[in-house]
C-alpha cells in the first residue's frame, strides 16, 4: 500500500556544525539579527515603504531577466502581497540557493522569495509562510522518449543515466529509487541539464515539471520533451512537494500579515493571474496542504 509523505524538490541545506547546534542556533541567530529598535520588521517596512527580498537564480521561480529585472513567480506574488500591505518598494538580492536562509537570518534581506520547498530541516532554521504552490516531478527526455521512462524505477530497471542539479531532491529521488550513483551526473543549472540530454551525456534530466516545461518553452528547437508529471514513490511512500516564502522566526507579525494577503490572492483568482505567465496554474495551488504537515513530514 502506498502511503503519503512529503519531501522536497531541494532538500540540500545541510547542517553546519552539529545537528543539535544548528537546531538551536538557527533560531537564536535569526533573533539576534533582528533590528534592535522597538519597531518590528513589518512596522519598519511599512514606515519606509520598502523591504528587501532574496531570490536564487532558478527559472521560473525567481530569476533576473534579460533587462536586469528580478522577476519570477515568487517575487511577483510577493510584490503583490507586499503592495497590498503598504510596502510598495521591493528590493531584491540574488544569492546561491543554499545561502538563502543563512543570508535571511543574517539580516541581508527580510523574506526569501525563491519557491523554496518546505522541509523539516528548513523549518528548524526559519519560519515558512503557508504553502504557496505544489509541484510534480518530471523528466526531460529525448523527443519521443525512446526508452519510455516515466518513473525513477524505470531508470533503475533500464540502467539509464539521469542528470540532476547538484544537491536537489531529485538527486535523492534517483538514489533512493535504485539508480546507481554513477548513473546520476550532477550539474549546476537547468541549461546544463538540457545540454546533457541533447548531447547524450545523460538519457534524461529530472526536475519539477514546472521548471522543465519552462526550460522547453525557452528552447523550442531542442529535440526534447517533458514527461507527464508524477509524485515519486520512494520506499513505498508517495512524495509530495510544496514551497513557500521564508521569514525569520522573530518576524511573526510580518509572516502572519503576508499569509493573510496570500490567502486573499488565492480566493480572488489573482494568484493564478500573477503566476500563470511563469507556467503555474490553479492545479499548482496547494489545496488543504499545511505548513505544519510539511514541517512535520518525515
Amino acid at each position: 500500500m502506498v502511503t503519503s509523505s512529503v519531501r522536497t524538490r531541494r532538500d540540500f541545506l545541510k547542517l553546519s556544525g552539529t545537528a543539535g547546534g544548528l537546531g538551536i542556533g538557527g533560531s537564536l541567530w535569526g533573533a539576534a539579527c533582528m533590528s534592535t529598535g522597538s519597531e518590528s520588521t513589518l512596522a519598519n517596512a511599512r514606515e519606509d515603504g520598502s523591504i528587501k527580498i532574496g531570490v536564487a537564480d532558478e527559472e521560473p521561480y525567481g530569476f533576473t531577466d534579460e533587462n536586469g529585472t528580478v522577476t519570477g513567480q515568487a517575487p511577483e506574488v510577493a510584490r503583490e502581497v507586499l503592495s497590498n500591505i503598504g510596502i510598495g518598494d521591493v528590493q531584491a538580492s540574488t544569492v546561491d540557493f543554499n545561502s538563502l536562509i543563512p543570508a535571511l537570518n543574517a539580516g541581508e534581506f527580510d523574506i526569501v522569495c525563491a519557491g523554496m520547498n518546505i522541509t523539516p530541516m528548513r523549518c528548524v532554521q526559519a519560519a515558512f509562510s503557508i504553502p504557496d504552490y505544489s509541484a510534480l516531478t518530471a523528466f526531460l527526455v529525448p523527443a519521443g522518449n525512446p526508452q519510455q521512462v516515466h518513473t525513477f524505477d524505470d531508470l533503475a530497471a533500464k540502467n539509464l543515466t539521469v542528470a540532476v542539479i547538484n544537491d536537489t531532491v531529485e538527486q535523492d529521488y534517483a538514489q533512493d529509487g535504485g539508480v546507481p550513483p554513477g548513473n546520476i551526473p550532477v550539474f549546476d543549472n537547468q541549461n546544463a541539464l538540457l545540454l546533457a540530454v541533447t548531447t547524450g551525456r545523460a538519457y534524461c534530466a529530472a526536475l519539477t515539471d514546472i521548471s522543465l516545461k519552462w526550460l522547453l518553452e525557452q528552447n523550442q528547437d531542442a529535440p526534447v520533451e517533458v514527461t507527464p508529471g508524477f509524485n515519486p514513490v520512494i520506499n513505498g511512500r508517495q512524495v509530495v512537494s510544496a514551497g513557500g516564502f521564508v521569514f525569520r522566526e522573530a518576524d511573526s507579525d510580518l509572516r502572519q500579515t503576508f499569509n493573510a494577503q496570500l490567502l486573499i490572492l488565492r480566493a480572488n483568482g489573482r494568484w493564478v493571474e500573477i503566476a500563470s505567465p511563469f507556467g503555474f496554474s490553479d492545479a499548482n495551488l496547494p489545496g488543504e496542504l499545511t505548513t505544519k504537515q510539511l514541517c512535520n513530514a518525515g
